[in-house]
């Protein structure tokens, strides 16, 4: 899917659509996200109370692909709003008629733009990050909201096991040190 909104010809959906993905944030902030809401210079966004679900201003880090489709969408001609229509100079207030063709053409079946908004709370986790991060980055005032993104791969389970791990690792470096050169034993490596 990245690679068709990177390609597609309707770019100020497109940009939209990378944004909620890259953000994690809700379509209806990102719509209404202008220009003064966001530091370049420090990567932050800051949603207002106004247009935040909690009724709370949250600032909110991006990422290098949230910036890069900032620097993308400046490019553009440039309105207050950052995804405004071309044609009419506002801010967007759907986009269902393009995401339904982008959709298509991914073949993603019927998976709703908000489904962004739990992929980025998916990556997050399975790159080995807390629920508490989701938690902030997404801005749930609740904890137990993030509490459905506690799916973990057993990959990452097993490397915070691993964190944990005293014995082995101690062991290894006992046995590196007591072993002559050139014999292997457990938990070694053959040089």
């Amino acid at each position: 899917m990245v690679e068709i909104l990177r390609n597609d010809h309707n770019r100020p959906v497109c940009h939209i659509l990378m944004f909620l993905l890259s953000t994690g944030a809700r379509l209806s902030e990102a719509l209404t996200a202008t220009w003064s809401q966001v530091d370049l210079e420090k990567g932050l966004w800051t949603i207002p109370a106004t247009t935040a679900k909690s009724k709370k201003s949250r600032t909110v880090p991006m990422n290098e692909s949230a910036l890069w489709v900032l620097a993308e969408a400046e490019k553009m001609e440039k309105f207050d709003a950052i995804f405004a229509n071309p044609e009419t100079k506002k801010p967007f207030t759907t986009s269902t008629r393009v995401w339904y063709r982008l959709r298509k053409a991914a073949g993603i079946g019927q998976m709703r733009i908000h489904s962004y908004r739990h992929q980025f709370a998916d990556l997050v986790i399975s790159s080995g990050r807390s629920l508490y991060d989701v938690q902030v980055l997404l801005g749930h005032s609740d904890p137990r909201v993030s509490q459905r993104y506690a799916r973990l791969s057993m990959h990452t389970l097993k490397e915070a096991a691993n964190t944990a791990s005293l014995i082995v690792p101690k062991l290894k470096a006992e046995l590196k040190s007591d072993v002559p050169s050139g014999v292997v034993v457990p938990f070694t490596k053959a040089a």
